[in-house]
């Protein structure tokens, strides 16, 4: 038996997910058996049981707590995602609790495949899980990628 890891919610059904901290083998069993062939660490170290599953490949991205990503941490991410979704592979991406750092991705990711602005980003972000992007810094750089795009 297999089960989802803490505060996994889809993004956008079989493509994109965010979670916490997978924390056991059976979590990565479950990404798997949910079409998530990519998992995107933002933790500073690898997580543990990173290799019980092959068929997750995980990208680190690493970005300091209650920190903000780079805009090129930001491109990276969002290249995964897109590269993984034209394959019809899903993603998952987590931090340590899969609020901030993570949802600092997400919302940048739906600024540029929704072309909306940051903070609709953040809003619908926070609207799917609830307590996403903990800091001002956080907020600040999903409105400047915004403007870094266009």
């Amino acid at each position: 038996m297999t089960s989802a890891p803490d505060n996994f919610s889809w993004i956008v059904p079989t493509k994109l997910a965010g979670m916490a901290l997978p924390r056991l083998p059976i979590h990565y069993q479950y990404l798997s058996e949910n079409g998530i062939r990519h998992l995107v660490t933002l933790c500073e170290q690898l997580p543990q049981y990173h290799d019980t599953c092959p068929a997750v490949k995980i990208h680190h991205i690493k970005i300091r707590d209650f920190c903000a990503p780079s805009f090129e941490q930001i491109k990276r991410f969002i290249s995964i995602v897109e590269e993984a979704n034209a394959k019809g592979e899903g993603v998952g991406v987590h931090c340590h609790h899969g609020f901030g750092r993570t949802g600092t991705m997400l919302a940048c990711y739906l600024v540029k495949s929704r072309n909306i602005t940051g903070a609709d980003a953040i809003k619908e972000i926070r609207r799917i899980r609830n307590g996403s992007i903990e800091t001002i810094e956080q907020e600040e750089i999903i409105v400047q990628f915004c403007y870094h795009i266009k």
